[in-house]
C-alpha cells in the first residue's frame, strides 16, 4: 500500500493535492494543518474519510473507495503542551480510521498524527506517541497500523525510537530530510511508525508551498510477500 502523508503549512498547500495524487497514486492520503472547511469530498481516486472538527486547522483521512471499506474514524485528544494550553490551536491531535483492505481481505488502522510543537519537551511529545498508540489499538488491539505525521521531532530519535519499541511498533524515517524552516531544526519531522506491517520505504517528495515536505509511505503486510515497488519521480 502506499500512504502520503502532509503537512499543509496552514492549508497553504491545499492547490497541490490533486496533483499530488495523480502523481503518485497513493492508497490512502493523511493531511496535518488543513482547512477543514475547505477540504472536497474526493481527491481524485480518493474520499474523504472523515476530518476533526474541533481545530480549524487539523486532520484528514482519504481512502480509495475501490480497494477499503472505511468501518469507522475517531479523534482523539492528546495531552495537551503549554502553547496548546494558551493558544488552543490544536484540541484533536490524532485521526484514526478503521479499514477493510478488500484486496488482502484484511482489516487496517490508519492514523494521522500532528505531535505538539517545538516548543514542547521531547517527553511529551513520546507521551503524546504513546497514547495515540494506545487511542489506536481501540480499534482493535492485534491489528495492522499504520501512523503517519508530524512528529515534531528533530533530534534525539534513538530515544524515542527505544521509546516506541518498548510498545511493539517501529519507527521509519524517511530517506531525507522533510522540514526546512528553522536552520538549527532541518531534519526529518515527518515519518511513520507502525506494528504488523513491513515498512518498504518511506521516501521524501519535492517541497510545495509548505515548510513541511510530503512523505510516501510503501508498506505491506507483515506476513505478505515483499514485491519491489518504484517512486514516480517529477
Amino acid at each position: 500500500m502506499r500512504v502520503i502523508s502532509y503537512n499543509l503549512r496552514k492549508h497553504a498547500a491545499r492547490n497541490e493535492l490533486e496533483q499530488l495524487v495523480e502523481t503518485y497514486t497513493p492508497n490512502l492520503l493523511c493531511l496535518q494543518e488543513v482547512d477543514t472547511a475547505d477540504l472536497p469530498r474526493e481527491l481524485g481516486p480518493l474520499h474523504l474519510a472523515d476530518s476533526t472538527r474541533l481545530n480549524r486547522l487539523g486532520l484528514a483521512i482519504f481512502y480509495n473507495r475501490e480497494r477499503f471499506d472505511a468501518l469507522s474514524t475517531k479523534a482523539f485528544a492528546l495531552k495537551r503542551s503549554l502553547h496548546d494550553i494558551i493558544a488552543k490551536p490544536a484540541h484533536e491531535r490524532l485521526l484514526g480510521t478503521h479499514l477493510i483492505d478488500r484486496d488482502h481481505d484484511r482489516e487496517l488502522v490508519v492514523g494521522c498524527f500532528h505531535a505538539a510543537p517545538l516548543t514542547a519537551l521531547n517527553s511529551l511529545r513520546r507521551t503524546q506517541i504513546r497514547a495515540a498508540h494506545e487511542a489506536l489499538d481501540s480499534f482493535g488491539p492485534t491489528l495492522p497500523t499504520l501512523m503517519v505525521g508530524d512528529f515534531n521531532y528533530p533530534i534525539f530519535k534513538d530515544h524515542l525510537s527505544t521509546s516506541v519499541q518498548e510498545t511493539g511498533h517501529e519507527v521509519t524515517l524517511s530517506d531525507s530530510r522533510t522540514y526546512t524552516r528553522y536552520k538549527f531544526f532541518r531534519g526529518h519531522f515527518d515519518f511513520a511508525t507502525s506494528i504488523g506491517l513491513t515498512i518498504i520505504k518511506v521516501t521524501t517528495l519535492p517541497q510545495g508551498q509548505s515548510d513541511h515536505l510530503p512523505i510516501l509511505v510503501t508498506a505491506n503486510y507483515a506476513d505478505s510477500v515483499i514485491e519491489p515497488v518504484e517512486t514516480p519521480l517529477q
